[in-house]
Order: C-alpha cells, then sequence, then structure tokens
C-alpha cells in the first residue's frame, strides 16, 4: 500500500537528484506553510509582540504630555479694492491660487516671522518658553567663537528659541479652503495658545506691513524718478525752443485734432507753396499766350479772329462799306474826275488805313501779351527754384528740430505717467486693505493632544507583528533544517519515498516486529515506494547511507531486507560499514568473517554468508574491522562481489556508512543500482546533506530517493498535512479488542 507522501510523488516530475527544480519564479502563498511557521514560532512572536506592547506603554508613560493650541486665519487672494486696479503688488490669477495659498503658508513657517514673534514675545529671556518647548535654555557655558560676551549671549538666546519655535509650529492648509491652521505645541498649555495667537498676530501685521512697505518704497522711488523725469523735460524744451530760434522755426499750437499737439510754422514754406502756384498759373497763361501769338503772326491783319471781332474796326469796315457804297452810287452818276467822287474815294482809302493800322495793333498786342506772360513765368520760376533750395536747407534744420522734439514729447509723456501714478499712491496711502484676517483664535487647552495610549498601543501592536513577521521570515529563511517532508522535496530536491515517526518510548526493534506499528508501517510504505521508484520497480542492489551517523540507515537497511525477505524474496544484506560494523548485533550474528575478509581475498562468499532468523535472508558482516577501508573499497573487489551477488539473490540491500567526508559510502553507492538517502528530521541539516547529493552525483551514484526518519508531526504543526499517527496506527486497536 503506497503512503499519501508516495502517491504524490508518483503524480509530479522529480528532478534527479543533487539538482534543483526548474521552478518558475510565479509568487504562490501557502497558507499552510504559513501556519506551520506562525505555530513554530509562537512563542517568539508572543515575546516580541508583547514586549513591542510594553515598550509602548512605558514609553507613553514616559513622555511629557504635550499641548496643541490652533488658530486659523483667512488668507484671501487679494484685498478690498478702494480704488479699482491700483495697487503696488497685482493680485495673484486665481489658476495661480495653490501656489499663492502655499507661498502664504512658507512666510508663516518662515524664520523672519519666527523671529518676529519671538522678538514681540521676548521669548528668548524667558526660561519657561524653553521649558515649555522641552529646550535647554543657553548659558555662558554654551558660547563659543560665533557668540562672545553679553550680546553673543543674548543672540544665541534668540537664535535658540526661534529654532524651537520653527520647530514645534505646524502650518497646515486644507485641500479647497483658504483657512490656514497655525499650531503651536508644548507642554505648556498657556504657552501653546499665547504663542499660536502671537503668531497668527504677527502674520497679519507683517502682511499688512510689506504693503505698506511695498507703498512707501513705490512713493519714494516715483519721487525720486518724478524729479529726474521733470529735470530732463525742462532741459529737452529748453534745447528745443533755442534750437527752434537759431533755425528760424516757428511753434504754434496745433488746430483741431491736434489742438494738444505742438506745430512748426514755416513762412518758406508757405512762401513756396503760393509762388510755385503762382508759376504754374504763369506758365499756363504764357502757353495760352504764346498759342495765340503762334496762330496770327503770319496771317494777314483782317484774317485774324482778335482783329475782326474788335469793336473798333468792325465800326470802320462798316463806315466803309457805308462809304464804298456812297461812292458806287457817285461813280454811276458822275466821272472819276468828280469831286464827289474823289471825296468819297479819299475818305475809303482813310478808312481802309485806318482799319489796318488798327489791325496791325491789336497783332502787336497779342505779342506782347505773350512776351508779358512768359517774362511773369521766368520771373515766377527763378523765385520757385530760389524758395525751394531755402526749403530744402529749412528741412535739413528740422531733422534736428524733430529729433529734440521727439524727446521732448517722450520727456513730458514719461513725466505725465509717473505724475499720474504717484497722485495714485498718494490718494490710496491711507486708504490700505488687508487680505488676511483672523477667524479663531487659540484657546488654552484643557487636554493633552499627546501622548495618547491607544495610539501608542496600537502603532507598538503594528510594530511587533512587523517584527515578528520580519523574525519569522529571517528564521525561516535562513533555517536549513529537514523537519517536515515538505523540506526534503523544497530544500534538498529529491523525491521522499517515505519517513519513519518518532517513537515516543520502547524500543525500535519491537516496533519493527510489531505489523501494525507505525514504524513497521512506516518501512512497508517505503518497500512500496521502492517499487515505483524505478522503471525496473524495486532497486537489485540497493544501497543506505546517510550524512552522519545516527540517523537510522542500519535500521532501515535491517527493515527492507527484512519485509522483502517475508515477501518471499531471497534478499542478502551486507554490512558496508567497515568502520563501525551493526548488521551483526541488530540480528545477533556471530563475529564470522564478512567483507573484509571477501576483500582481502581471504574468505569467498559462501563462506562468509551466514542465514538468519528470518527465511529467506542472508548476512555478511563488515568483520574484522580492516585498518584502512577505504583501500579496501577502491580495489575493485566490491564490484565483482555486487555482480556475483545479482546473480544469486533477488534483491541484495548494502548498509553503507554514512559520508561524513568520507569516500567509503561513494565506492559503494556506484557499485549498486540505486541509492537511498536517509535524513534524520529531528536533527538533518540541509548543508550536511546537500553536501552528501553533490559528492554522489559527483561519482554518478544513482540516488532514487530519500528516506525521512524519527518524523514528529506535533514539532512541524502538520504542515504538510501529514495524518500523524493515527495513519500508521490504523487497526492496531484490534489486538486488544479496541
Amino acid at each position: 500500500m503506497l503512503s499519501p507522501q508516495a502517491v504524490s510523488l508518483l503524480r509530479r516530475d522529480t528532478p534527479p537528484a543533487g539538482e534543483a527544480e526548474d521552478n518558475s519564479p510565479t509568487f504562490e502563498l501557502d497558507f499552510s506553510r504559513l501556519i506551520y511557521s506562525i505555530r513554530r514560532n509562537i512563542w517568539w512572536i508572543g515575546a516580541i509582540v508583547i514586549g513591542a506592547l510594553a515598550c509602548g506603554i512605558v514609553a507613553t508613560l514616559l513622555m511629557t504630555p504635550r499641548y496643541v493650541a490652533t488658530s486659523r486665519v483667512l488668507i484671501e487672494q487679494q484685498t478690498d479694492q478702494i480704488i479699482e486696479n491700483k495697487d503696488v503688488s497685482p493680485a495673484a490669477a486665481y489658476q495661480d491660487a495653490d501656489r499663492f495659498l502655499q507661498t502664504q503658508v512658507d512666510v508663516i513657517r518662515s524664520r523672519a516671522l519666527a523671529a518676529k514673534v519671538v522678538d514681540e514675545g521676548g521669548f528668548a529671556q524667558e526660561p519657561t518658553f524653553f521649558e515649555a518647548v522641552d529646550t535647554p535654555m543657553p548659558g555662558e557655558a554654551d558660547l563659543n567663537y560665533q557668540y562672545r560676551g553679553a550680546e553673543g549671549l543674548k543672540r544665541l538666546r534668540r537664535d535658540a528659541a526661534i529654532e524651537a519655535l520653527q520647530r514645534n509650529l505646524a502650518v497646515s492648509l486644507p485641500n479647497d479652503s483658504r483657512l490656514v491652521a497655525i499650531s503651536f505645541s508644548d507642554s505648556n498649555p498657556s504657552y501653546a495658545a499665547k504663542v499660536a495667537n502671537l503668531v497668527a498676530e504677527s502674520y497679519i501685521s507683517s502682511n499688512l506691513a510689506r504693503k505698506f512697505d511695498s507703498s512707501s518704497y513705490a512713493r519714494d522711488y516715483l519721487s525720486q524718478q518724478l524729479e529726474q523725469a521733470r529735470i530732463r523735460l525742462e532741459q529737452s524744451e529748453r534745447d528745443l525752443n533755442q534750437y527752434s530760434r537759431a533755425a528760424g522755426l516757428v511753434r504754434v499750437q496745433g488746430q483741431g485734432q491736434n489742438a494738444d499737439r505742438e506745430a512748426t510754422l514755416s513762412v518758406t514754406n508757405d512762401t513756396l507753396v503760393q509762388v510755385n502756384g503762382a508759376a504754374s498759373q504763369a506758365t499756363a497763361e504764357r502757353t495760352s499766350a504764346e498759342d495765340r501769338w503762334n496762330s496770327v503772326k503770319n496771317s494777314a491783319v483782317l484774317t485774324i479772329p482778335q482783329v475782326l471781332e474788335n469793336p473798333a474796326v468792325q465800326g470802320l469796315i462798316r463806315q466803309r462799306s457805308e462809304v464804298e457804297m456812297q461812292l458806287a452810287q457817285e461813280a454811276s452818276r458822275h466821272l472819276g474826275g468828280h469831286p464827289t467822287v474823289t471825296a468819297l474815294q479819299a475818305q475809303v482809302v482813310r478808312l481802309s488805313g485806318q482799319i489796318e493800322a488798327l489791325g496791325r495793333s491789336i497783332k502787336s498786342s497779342l505779342l506782347l501779351e505773350y512776351e508779358a506772360a512768359r517774362d511773369k513765368e521766368t520771373s515766377l520760376q527763378r523765385q520757385v527754384r530760389d524758395l525751394r533750395s531755402a526749403a530744402l536747407s529749412e528741412q535739413d534744420r528740422g531733422v534736428q528740430y524733430n529729433i529734440l522734439k521727439r524727446v521732448a514729447e517722450t520727456n513730458r509723456s514719461l513725466y505725465d505717467t509717473l505724475l499720474g501714478r504717484y497722485n495714485e499712491l498718494n490718494a490710496t496711502a491711507g486708504a490700505a486693505s488687508n487680505n488676511v484676517s483672523l477667524v479663531d483664535r487659540a484657546e488654552v487647552p484643557r487636554s493633552p493632544a499627546s501622548p495618547k495610549l491607544v495610539l501608542n498601543l496600537a502603532l507598538a501592536l503594528l510594530i511587533g507583528a512587523l517584527g515578528s513577521g520580519i523574525f519569522v521570515f529571517a528564521r525561516e529563511h535562513f533555517d536549513d533544517a529537514i523537519r517536515a517532508p515538505e523540506d526534503v522535496e523544497r530544500k534538498l530536491s529529491v523525491p521522499l519515498l517515505g519517513l519513519v515517526p518518532q517513537i515516543a518510548q520502547g524500543d525500535v526493534k519491537e516496533e519493527l516486529e510489531d505489523p501494525k506499528s507505525s514504524v513497521s508501517e512506516a518501512y512497508n510504505s517505503l518497500i512500496a515506494n521502492l517499487r515505483y521508484a524505478g522503471v525496473d520497480g524495486f532497486p537489485k542492489i540497493l544501497t543506505v547511507t546517510s550524512s552522519r551517523a545516527g540517523e537510522g540507515k542500519s535500521t532501515t537497511s535491517l527493515a527492507i531486507a527484512e519485509r522483502l525477505a517475508v515477501l518471499g524474496q531471497r534478499v542478502l544484506l551486507i554490512d558496508g560499514d567497515l568502520r563501525r560494523p551493526t548488521v551483526h548485533k541488530l540480528l545477533d550474528l556471530p563475529k564470522k568473517p564478512g567483507l573484509t575478509a571477501i576483500l582481502t581475498g581471504e574468505e569467498s562468499l559462501e563462506n562468509v554468508l551466514i542465514a538468519t532468523a528470518i527465511p529467506n535472508l542472508h548476512a555478511i558482516t563488515a568483520l574484522p574491522t580492516p585498518v584502512n577501508p577505504s583501500i579496501l573499497l577502491g580495489n575493485g573487489r566490491i564490484e565483482g562481489l555486487v555482480d556475483y551477488c545479482r546473480a544469486r539473490f533477488d534483491q541484495v540491500i548494502i548498509d553503507s556508512p554514512p559520508m561524513l567526508g568520507l569516500s567509503d559510502a561513494a565506492s559503494l553507492s556506484v557499485a549498486a543500482d540505486a541509492t537511498l538517502l536517509v535524513v534524520d528530521a529531528s536533527q538533518g541539516q540541509r548543508g550536511s546533506i546537500k553536501s552528501t547529493l553533490r559528492r554522489l552525483q559527483l561519482v554518478r551514484a544513482p540516488v532514487v530517493g530519500a528516506l525521512l526518519t524519527k518524523f514528529d508531526p506535533k514539532t512541524t504543526g502538520n504542515a504538510s498535512g501529514y495524518y500523524g499517527y493515527d495513519y500508521y496506527e490504523y487497526g492496531r486497536g484490534e489486538k486488544t479488542g479496541e
């Protein structure tokens, strides 16, 4: 019948002996292991927790009671605007409100405000204050090279009081609130309230003083700047007037939209404009006169339109026509020499002459008109050229004038701006408004804020729990003892083939003789597990060894051999411990030569075989004890013996000596088909067992698994779910009729 441990082992893939399992790095919380660790260290955990609680109680009793007084101030983002938007310091933007409030909190915590509170309260010279804040008052013995004499002592005490005040001052700003809590903690409730109120009042007064100082500084600064601007303005106006006078430029007041500005009056420019207009007009008149003259200068007098349009010429022509008509009438009546005809002819000639003379004079007037227009044009153009030259010279002088004018205008603008701001500051200087107000004054606390017994005990309990947890973790982590079945697989990485319980009283031999004892059942389970430990069933040659003596390997070898013999197997038990042979004692065999005689070649196998009282079980002792067992086991004859026994017996069990840093067990394990490692649960150390496994692996010894002996479930808290004694003692009551 397989034990629960064997069944669980058969259901999992177990790596070869001495090789670590390739576990994934995933975290898996083993509650059973945790409970086991707690139960195994319950006394240590209780001691640590009780010690922490005791320390918490003692610390609470030794602590000096401290009182906390709190005052609250309201910090607005900006003050009430008496004159809108006329503050020296601009208000912080609402998006920057958190930074503004945090800045005010830092101001309350500042050393400057603490120094102001210490000076106003006179705390630097009050021993009661130093006693309340648990700070020794500096004396002459505390003076050093930085603080000397009476003044140095005062400064030293002042600095100590400032540091103590800052150390015991707490300023908090709740989220979404403008109420700042100012708390002060000390051992004197009266001083706590006094200092908290004094800090709040000093902060309010210093905030107002900062605003006033800022305004006063601004007014003083503006006054200085205003005086300098006035001087610069006067000098620039004086320079502008002097230059305009020297350059002949006349400054007049602007008109219309530019009435508030000055303009420059230039006579030359005005004259140039007028003369240039007259010259243009003269050019037009000259062009017109020239066109009229050019159109008539080569024409006959009586063909000129101006002559024909002249009334006098028209009258003379009309008179001449009348006389010619009379002449024609008289010529028709009289001969050519008639006096009347002659007179009329003379009159016609006279009128024609007058007409010709008048026409020539009109033609001459057109020429004179052209020449006059030409002369006028020439004269005006000459004046324009002269005036243009004068105007250009005046413009050159106007460049410097404009530069001086801009300087004067800039100085005037700066002066007006400074003067307006200075008048505004003067108007608001006496109307200062504070954005900080005291909401709650600190009252004398009636009960101390610390120490709090419940809180201290809770913290002590938490510290004790953490400390015990760390202790348990460290102890379990560095503990290399093999106590439970899980330790074999987890710490040694070898399969667990069985476990033998610890016997409370009685002899192991008696327990083995009882077929229903826990020890017998344990070894029966081991036999069953060994059948399924390898692919070929129960190992033909099995070596049983341990890391050191006293772990139960000889008892295990005997128990395996006896149970196999009872099952009808031909079994040979070889005592391989040439240093401390025990098989002949366990089986009450005679001290007959055995393995030593075979290895030395003195005896054959047939001569050393001893038939025991158990059917099918033969034994070979390790007698006599040789001088150098390692040489005997290493001479190569052990392999021949094993091969010979393999042919004659069904199973060969070799009781190997413990490793103990020797080569005996390694030589026997190499010659066997499998090696069973026996581990004492009451004193097994992982380091020594690991060393044994490494040596076996080094010589390529086939380690089939491990057997845990002297196992006591009570010492492990049944962490592995092991049934305990009840499992192996099930049915024992039948012998007694229970």
